[in-house]
């Protein structure tokens, strides 16, 4: 079969990028996936939505994203409640030092016209009365911020390509690109062959497999990062609650539970995405510290799921200068699934060489080049 391009991978970001293209009136657009509708990250992420970020770039990525997802369930037509709730992102500082970077995080973020605003300990204990002051210097708060659920958004998205033409193929994992005189000739996966000169790599924690097979070398490993959800309770939290120095994120959902993960630093490059013992000990004695009451909820379940790290903790987004036609939308380190609305409209833009909506040429892959990192992204749990 022939496609006029081909996108590996049928997450948000994945779903996006066929939307975007579709709604441009591209056609014979083709969207591969190993397994399932979500499958991958998308399904297992943490699914909060924030601004407050400490780079222009991913400032720029979720602000644009937050103002799609406002009007997401009109835009793509979707019957269905994509449970979009914006209550804020209440982010604690626990160290001087962190609480003086804050100052200049919400500096960054009001110039962007990001609402967010530093406050004090009281302030905090107002949003949050269940959170633990005591071990706090300050916080940011936005309001705008929010949660999002990631199996409907991004059925909204497949819904949406899907009636403008796009079609997916589940259960074809990826086995070849084969590429000749620096062109992409086709795609091979389980049960087929398409030929094609144009590919996006949007295949999450196996991105560098992708490139891999395609000759192009990208900067990007698989990590694990774990999540437990709790029983449901009566509402008593509405922002989600995070801190970068105590390793936690935790929000309240809509249906009650309480949904919370943190990274280790420890844990192996690879595509695992078990859950273990001592994620469930170290989470339980990092939320009896911050937010004591949410710590006396009975866990129900707990699992793992990839994090793509890139060298700077930014996306790679973009074309590749090493083969013609082959882009990228990898490299989000935890957050493709908040950067998506703006990833799929940006990058349809570069694949069809329109003016871009923002400039992101400092998220091409060349950037990497010299191991070189131009900006550090510090705000990742």
């Amino acid at each position: 079969m022939k496609a006029n391009y081909v996108i590996i991978g049928a997450g948000i970001s994945g779903c996006s990028i066929a939307y975007n293209l579709a709604k441009k009136g591209v056609k014979d657009i083709v969207v591969l996936d190993k397994s399932y509708l979500t499958s991958g990250s998308t399904g297992r992420c943490g699914a909060g939505i924030r601004q407050q970020w400490g780079t222009k770039m991913n400032c720029l990525l979720a602000k644009g994203s937050i103002e799609f997802f406002e009007k997401a369930k009109d835009t793509l037509e979707y019957e269905g409640d994509i449970e979009f709730k914006q209550e804020g992102y209440l982010i604690i500082s626990t160290t001087f030092e962190e609480d003086e970077q804050f100052e200049k995080n919400v500096e960054l973020q009001q110039s962007l016209g990001i609402p967010a605003r530093k406050i004090s300990k009281e302030e905090a204990k107002e949003i949050v009365p269940h959170l633990n002051t005591q071990i706090i210097k300050g916080a940011t708060f936005c309001p705008t911020d929010g949660h999002l659920n990631p199996f409907r958004m991004t059925d909204a998205y497949y819904r949406a390509a899907k009636r403008l033409g796009v079609k997916f193929y589940f259960n074809e994992e990826v086995k070849d690109i084969m590429v000749h005189e620096n062109k992409i000739e086709k795609v091979i996966s389980s049960n087929l062959e398409i030929y094609t000169n144009h590919v996006v790599n949007a295949a999450g924690g196996y991105a560098k497999e992708i490139g891999d097979m395609a000759g192009v070398d990208i900067p990007v490993y698989a990590e694990n990062h774990q999540i437990l959800v709790t029983e449901p309770i009566e509402k008593i939290q509405s922002p989600m609650v995070m801190s970068f120095s105590k390793n936690i994120y935790c929000q309240q959902v809509p249906h009650g539970s309480f949904i919370m993960g943190r990274s280790d630093p420890s844990v192996a490059h690879n595509h695992c995405i078990e859950s273990s013992w001592q994620f469930l000990d170290e989470m339980a004695k990092t939320v009896c510290e911050v937010l004591p009451l949410v710590g006396k909820l009975r866990v129900v379940r707990q699992w793992g799921g990839s994090y793509t790290m890139s060298p700077d903790r930014q996306p790679i987004i973009g074309d590749t200068e090493a083969l013609e036609g082959f882009y990228l939308a990898c490299g989000f380190s935890g957050h493709g699934f908040m950067f998506a609305p703006m990833t799929g409209l940006l990058l349809s833009e570069i694949m069809l060489k329109e003016p871009s909506t923002i400039d992101i040429s400092d998220l091409h892959i060349s950037r990497f080049k010299n191991k070189q990192v131009f900006t550090y992204e510090k705000s990742v749990v």
